[in-house]
């Protein structure tokens, strides 16, 4: 329990969540108010604005709470900086929806996560309106996706008739080249892996044609080879027990190459993609008893991270890195003492 009147600091887990949302929210703002000032659906210009409306309160909440605990703001991402709304469409409408459907199942996750690391009672009421909030946006975009036809279900099963139990190592091996059928959550996953690679080779696709520097470009086109060799790879476990696959967005990309989002907002971005990669690709290997999928998300997994290690490297060349929270470095503090 708190003490009555007396305020608790942050713990690094609350100080870490608070401040990797601010940067997501910040971002947030950029991308949807771009999004909000080219849509010309009707029915999906009032879930783009709503999805804004959440980042707007989200960042004005994170700013107070670090305020009255003496804590600098992160700087973040600000819309005079970091994006051109003068800029022609770079994504269709129905792109923008995907997007925001599928980042309200990322907000989800993370906001279980962050209500998981709070202690504070303030801090976990409002990861809890997170949730609630998030779980709205999620149904509302659900809902209008089914009513236009773009949702994208993943494959069907057939009935489960009576219990049966694994009798063979084969379930979880591979004998002399020979795999069992997958089961349903192999199949979830493959077939969310694709569509998330595929969400952000369209991304990248865009964020390609727009990039300033030279470097900043050759790291997206990097990104969609590498996006566009996992697919493959995904749609050839599927295809293996003759499933369908998801489809891409690469119509939904504009020909625009007029400058749109800062180099590094969308390196931001883009990084932030490749980290869920890691998490996900983990997530199919702990739900995956067949040797060859864990092999294979293990394979992807270790790519993705050499390609963070670019991104990492080109965003510290160009200053664009803010630095998160860190514990004191007391050597260094003790050193500077001595001299």
């Amino acid at each position: 329990m708190e003490a009555k009147g007396i305020q608790i600091r942050l713990t690094a887990g609350e100080m870490a969540q608070l401040w990797a949302q601010y940067l997501n929210d910040s971002a947030s703002i950029c991308i949807l108010t771009y999004f909000l000032e080219k849509v010309e659906d009707d029915e999906i210009k009032p879930v783009i604005k709503y999805s804004l409306e959440l980042s707007a309160s989200h960042v004005q909440t994170i700013t107070a709470i670090l305020t009255e605990e003496k804590n600098i703001v992160p700087h973040g991402f600000r819309i005079g900086e970091d994006v051109d709304l003068t800029a022609p469409r770079l994504y269709s409408d129905a792109f923008v929806l995907n997007f925001i459907h599928q980042m309200s199942k990322v907000g989800l996750t993370l906001y279980g996560a962050a209500l998981a690391a709070s202690v504070r009672n303030d801090i976990k009421a409002y990861y809890m309106d997170c949730l609630t909030e998030t779980m709205g946006l999620y149904k509302q975009s659900t809902e209008l996706l089914l009513s236009k036809g773009l949702f994208i279900r993943s494959p069907n099963l057939p009935n489960l008739e009576k219990v049966e139990f694994v009798k063979k190592q084969w379930f979880m091996l591979d004998v002399i080249g020979e795999k069992r059928p997958l089961i349903a959550a192999e199949v979830d996953n493959l077939f969310a892996n694709m569509q998330r690679n595929a969400l952000g080779v369209a991304a990248l696709t865009g964020f390609s044609q727009v990039a300033q520097d030279k470097d900043v470009k050759k790291f997206f086109l990097k990104g969609l080879e590498i996006g566009n060799k996992h697919i493959r790879l995904f749609r050839a476990k599927l295809e293996e027990s003759k499933l369908p696959a998801p489809m891409g967005w690469d119509g939904e990309i504009t020909n625009s190459t007029t400058h749109t989002f800062s180099d590094k907002l969308m390196m931001y971005f883009t990084t932030g993609l490749i980290a869920m990669s890691v998490g996900y690709y983990g997530t199919g290997i702990s739900v995956s008893p067949r040797g060859d999928l864990a092999s294979l998300y293990n394979r992807l997994s270790v790519e993705v991270q050499m390609y963070a290690e670019d991104g990492a490297n080109i965003m510290i060349k160009n200053r664009w890195m803010e630095q998160p929270p860190m514990a004191s470095d007391r050597d260094e503090l003790i050193r500077g003492k001595n001299k």
